[in-house]
């Protein structure tokens, strides 16, 4: 067997749990039958022809991470073999982190991006946080450092710092408390201030300021898939089927906000499809997610545009399997900056008890 060249703070894993052989990946009759069950989960946002290729990581992956202890974490853009085919639990990130911190197992598998990843790690510290692809970065988490909100708290000095969380572990260190795209109003008025500094995205922050009396001060990130979508993309769907509902999240421009019929986080874009259950429905969001939604609602039709995440797609089955049966890519943060993070995420939690 070749010598694995393991990320710093994996040898003690590896060490405890061993390195295993990649179990076998043919696709057999046997196997056709074993994971029938799965694929009706995706059978009609996944083609036939496609399955035989995921079939077999489908498998290996359900049986190994039962023998590591480990949980599957998969964010709502990831492709639906993925998402309904692996994932122990599904959703945004820090739904994601607060559910793998309940649970009993050691490693904890985020199928995401880096910054996700990071907060699975600052709410369970003691687990071992593995990322099948140490390269899923995010435009908008790698738009500002720590430095930059450093420099942000001297330009406004007593201004208190909301962070998104869609943000690295050093930038949420740097700040007062941490926001989702659902929370991100009541986080604001729950500081009592007449200004804050809200961060990293320009567009949430827009929304955000018109929602509210507190001035907000913003920073110019964007999320590359949401910041793609135009006003025009919309008016197009709707004068081709005026009938079509539009939902969108606010990481969008504001004039792709003004058009759509309803706003929200993934979570609630999410629950607007299951409760309402709309003839036609325009998901202005990445293109898994509306995959991965159209699985679970047979009687909606899904209308395009979406754009897709290049990041969230570096994620894939061999990349999972990979991390689990090697014990990589690991997540390590330092002592310092973890503790300041944590404590910047858990009064968000705390508030939203």
């Amino acid at each position: 067997m070749p010598i694995i060249e393991t990320a710093p703070g994996v040898s003690d894993a590896v060490s405890k749990y061993g390195i295993m052989d990649m179990p076998d990946l043919e696709y057999t009759p046997e196997l056709a039958r074993e994971t029938a069950q799965a694929y009706e989960r995706v059978s009609t946002v996944v083609p036939p022809i496609e399955w035989p290729a995921f079939a077999p990581y489908v498998k290996a992956i359900n049986e190994l991470k039962k023998e590591r202890n480990a949980v599957i974490l998969a964010h709502n853009y990831m492709t639906p073999e993925i998402f309904h085919c692996i994932a122990d639990y599904v959703g945004d990130s820090l739904q994601l982190a607060k559910e793998a911190a309940n649970t009993k197992a050691e490693i904890i598998v985020q199928c995401g991006v880096h910054f996700m990843a990071e907060t699975a790690k600052l709410l369970s510290p003691d687990k071992t946080v593995l990322i099948p692809d140490m390269k899923a970065g995010c435009s908008l988490a790698e738009s500002i450092t720590g430095a930059d909100v450093r420099a942000l708290r001297e330009t406004y000095p007593g201004v208190p710092v909301v962070t998104y969380a869609n943000t690295s572990a050093e930038v949420k260190a740097e700040c007062d408390i941490c926001c989702t795209s659902s929370n991100a109003v009541k986080i604001v008025e729950s500081l009592g201030v007449p200004r804050v500094i809200f961060l990293p995205d320009e567009f949430l922050a827009h929304y955000v300021a018109g929602q509210t009396d507190v001035e907000i001060i913003s920073w110019k990130g964007r999320c590359e898939v949401h910041e793609r979508f135009t006003a025009q993309d919309l008016r197009a769907a709707r004068e081709n089927d005026p009938g079509v509902k539009i939902i969108a999240h606010p990481e969008c421009p504001p004039d792709v906000l003004a058009e759509a019929d309803y706003t929200g986080s993934t979570t609630g874009m999410i629950n607007y499809v299951k409760d309402k259950q709309p003839k036609k429905v325009v998901m202005v969001t990445e293109c898994s997610m509306s995959d991965n939604v159209a699985a679970e609602t047979p009687g909606v039709e899904f209308v395009r545009p979406c754009n897709l995440c290049p990041h969230m797609k570096r994620i894939t089955l061999p990349k999972i399997l990979d991390s689990l049966v090697y014990l990589k890519e690991e997540i390590t943060i330092d002592p310092d900056v973890a503790a300041r993070a944590r404590a910047s995420v858990e009064r968000m939690v705390e508030l939203g008890k």
